[in-house]
Formats: structure tokens, C-alpha cells, sequence
């Protein structure tokens, strides 16, 4: 097992792309059956083009690097496109299956945590598959409070698959006045 100190979180790059797009279609993939239409696939230039987005809306959108080696990622987008809900942002962490359980989505967590803060933004939303004990036990240790079940949302491995709404709040949350974001 590596150390923390060999894992670096930075923002994300360009020449992160293919790598990030490596491990987003093995999670997406995984248990569903062969033959299953992949349309919808994000391709390099879509990654491109939502990264320049997230950035000019100062939304983060990291890289864990080990050895100069993408092995994991994580970005907000904001949770609805309304002005109303513009100090809620939902977050995704992927990990490289090959790079789990070396901590790496736990520096990816708490660096989206402090940008979010940083951001302004007083909640923080995710959803995770509800068989994912990892994720789940992960979201839990940085206060993430289970808000929603979405039963049998997904069909993976043969069967239906439920999804479990987390939510988080930054700061204040809601026992404070935001200070003014810019509506997106």
C-alpha cells in the first residue's frame, strides 16, 4: 500500500483525459450485461468541453496522481440548473480499480469538501449504488447523512440495483445566510 504522501490531488489537465475516460467507462460498464448500447458514453472532447465549463463556474474537478499515474477523480456540477439551487453541487469520486483501498478517494473527498466550502456552496449531494459498502462507509466518515433510497433505479449483474441519496452540509448549511454566488 502506498502512502498518502505518493498520492498527489491537483487540479484536473488536458492530458488527464484519456486516462479519467478509462476509468469512468469500466465503473459505468461494470455489471452491466454484454451487448447493451453504449450511447451516451462520454468521448475525449465532451470531457474537454465539461471540464473548460466546470472551470469558468469555478467548480473543481480534480486528479489523484501516484507516480505521475491518473488513479482516481472527482468533480461537483451544480445540483440543479435553477438560480435557487446554486449553493448545492453534486459530487462524483471514481477510483481506478487497480488503486483501491489506498485512501485515494478519501484525499479526493476532503479536497471537493474544502473547494466547496472555499466555493461557497452549503450543501453537497451524491448518490451512490446501493450495494458500493465502501463508497458508502466513505461518505459516512466525512458526515454524510443518508436522505433518499431510489429502489431498483439501475439493472446491473442480472438484477435491480437501488441508489442511495447523501447529503453533506458546508459551513453554516442552512442555519446561515450564503454569502452571494453568482447564479449560474
Amino acid at each position: 500500500m502506498e502512502n498518502d504522501s505518493s498520492i498527489i490531488i491537483r487540479p484536473s489537465r488536458d492530458g488527464d483525459v484519456e486516462p479519467m475516460l478509462a476509468i469512468y467507462r469500466r465503473h459505468i460498464r461494470r455489471g452491466v450485461e454484454e451487448g447493451v448500447e453504449e450511447s451516451g458514453l462520454p468521448e475525449p472532447d465532451d470531457l474537454k468541453d465539461r471540464r473548460k465549463n466546470l472551470r469558468s463556474h469555478r467548480l473543481p474537478h480534480l486528479v489523484a496522481t501516484l507516480g505521475g499515474e491518473v488513479v482516481g477523480y472527482a468533480y461537483v456540477v451544480p445540483f440543479r440548473k435553477r438560480p435557487a439551487y446554486r449553493y448545492a453541487a453534486k459530487h462524483s469520486i471514481y477510483v481506478h480499480h487497480e488503486h483501491q483501498g489506498r485512501g485515494i478517494g478519501r484525499l479526493l473527498m476532503q479536497e471537493l469538501i474544502d473547494a466547496c466550502a472555499a466555493a461557497g456552496f452549503h450543501q453537497m449531494i451524491g448518490y451512490i449504488d446501493a450495494d458500493n459498502t465502501a463508497s458508502l462507509g466513505l461518505h459516512e466518515r466525512f458526515g454524510f447523512d443518508r436522505v433518499g433510497l431510489l429502489r431498483g433505479i439501475a439493472f446491473r449483474y442480472g438484477r435491480w440495483a437501488d441508489s442511495v441519496m447523501v447529503q453533506r452540509s458546508l459551513g453554516a448549511g442552512s442555519t446561515a445566510p450564503p454569502i452571494p454566488r453568482p447564479a449560474r
